[in-house]
């Protein structure tokens, strides 16, 4: 019987985990994180949107896992009973000079498949969304939204009942790349253990350079944590919208913008901005990582980037400091917003990888290092893509190490 293990209990490493248990049935598996629940970082603290894939540059590993990713989510949430609504986005441009970036971004849906992704205009916009404004829009009716947390623990459950195991409260201190096997070394409760497994598949989110880094790998892509806050509306605006509305993204800035998101619970969220987190698990706000902190202080890469987004910044902290004019961003799509009440909710933190040279990665970007798969940047959509993730880890670790596996399905 062969071994493997899988670090990391949310929804990457809880799909890697599903997969290598079907592509293996004989076999065992283990999963190991820190945290005392599943879904504790990224999994647990994101906007629960299924995204349909407009964004991507066609061809690349984002969009193809994408596409793919929605499919087997829509069909494992049916099957599972996972709250799963395709509630529908609109992307609407305000002013002339986004219509062009508004068309760009239909022509990729297109190339990447997205079903019934069409432009609109302010009519159209006005049934799908009453409402809403804008001169032009891209309707996208399959993106939906889901509960990703409960997506997880299925994920989990469904590993513990093909007989793997699920170890939390184990913070991995090291991982030992040999020539057949790999060790990976956990402290759980102060206690120190070590097992040795076939091969590894490391999906750690935050802490993903650090763990790629003990199995050998390279200081780059660095993690730099970048928190967003969200604030949900007062209960009268539950249904101000039927599904999501988001801004035009400006290629200035590296992230899309506040927009407004329809949670599975029918709440109704703003949100998030985007600004440097003080700490990679920092969700209250109010508890800096001093390692963390150091860390972006002494990197060359990060004053690269700050150099070229002082602008973005300047903008984004506006939203930091003032809950007013960051639901002012939103009133310009949904008029009637203007001076709605709203409570903070926890903000989550995007594990953002930074190459040397400063520049954030947007694609996928997943290593081989000895007997470790290791997944190195899975920004948005990787939730989305998670399942088809799964597929993709599994088919370059059997690859790899030429494991021969029973067919996926």
């Amino acid at each position: 019987m062969r071994s493997f293990a899988v670090i990391g209990a949310g929804i990457l490493g809880a799909a890697a985990a599903r997969e290598l248990g079907r592509r293996f049935p004989d076999d065992h598996v283990t999963v190991f994180d820190k945290a005392e629940d599943v879904a504790a970082h990224q999994s647990g603290h994101n906007s629960g949107v299924v995204h349909a894939g407009l964004y991507y540059e066609p061809g690349g590993l984002k969009a193809r896992l994408c596409r793919r990713g929605v499919d087997l989510l829509r069909d494992y949430a049916r099957v599972h009973g996972v709250p799963y609504e395709e509630c529908g986005k609109l992307v609407v441009a305000l002013r002339p000079e986004e219509e062009g970036r508004l068309r760009a971004i239909h022509e990729r849906a297109v190339a990447n498949g997205v079903p019934g992704a069409e432009l609109i205009g302010p009519e159209r916009i006005r049934e799908i969304e009453p409402g809403a404004t804008g001169r032009l829009a891209l309707h996208s009716p399959g993106t939906a939204i889901i509960d990703y947390p409960a997506l997880t623990r299925s994920l989990l459950a469904d590993v513990r009942a093909a007989g793997g195991a699920v170890q939390l409260g184990a913070e991995v201190t090291g991982i030992t790349n040999g020539t057949e096997r790999c060790t990976v070394t956990t402290r759980r409760e102060g206690e120190v253990d070590g097992a040795s497994f076939d091969a590894v598949i490391v999906c750690g989110g935050l802490q993903s350079d650090r763990l790629a880094r003990m199995a050998g790998g390279d200081e780059y892509p660095r993690i730099v944590p970048f928190f967003g806050q969200y604030s949900q509306l007062a209960p009268e605006y539950r249904g101000i919208l039927n599904g999501l509305v988001y801004p035009v993204p400006d290629p200035a800035y590296p992230f899309l913008g506040v927009h407004l998101t329809k949670r599975v619970d029918g709440e109704m969220l703003v949100g998030p901005n985007a600004f440097l987190s003080l700490g990679r698990e920092n969700y209250s706000g109010r508890r800096p990582g001093l390692r963390d902190s150091l860390e972006v202080a002494a990197s060359g890469a990060f004053w690269r980037f700050a150099a070229r987004n002082g602008r973005a910044a300047v903008r984004e902290f506006s939203a930091v400091v003032s809950r007013q004019r960051f639901l002012a961003q939103a009133a310009e799509y949904v008029p009637s917003l203007t001076g709605a009440a709203s409570t903070p909710i926890t903000r989550g933190i995007r594990a953002q990888a930074m190459d040397r040279t400063g520049r954030l990665v947007d694609d996928f970007v997943i290593e081989d290092i000895g007997r470790a798969t290791l997944v190195r940047n899975a920004p948005s959509p990787g939730a989305t893509s998670s399942l088809a993730i799964a597929e993709h880890l599994v088919d370059r670790l059997a690859d790899h190490h030429g494991l021969p596996t029973a067919a996926s399905s």
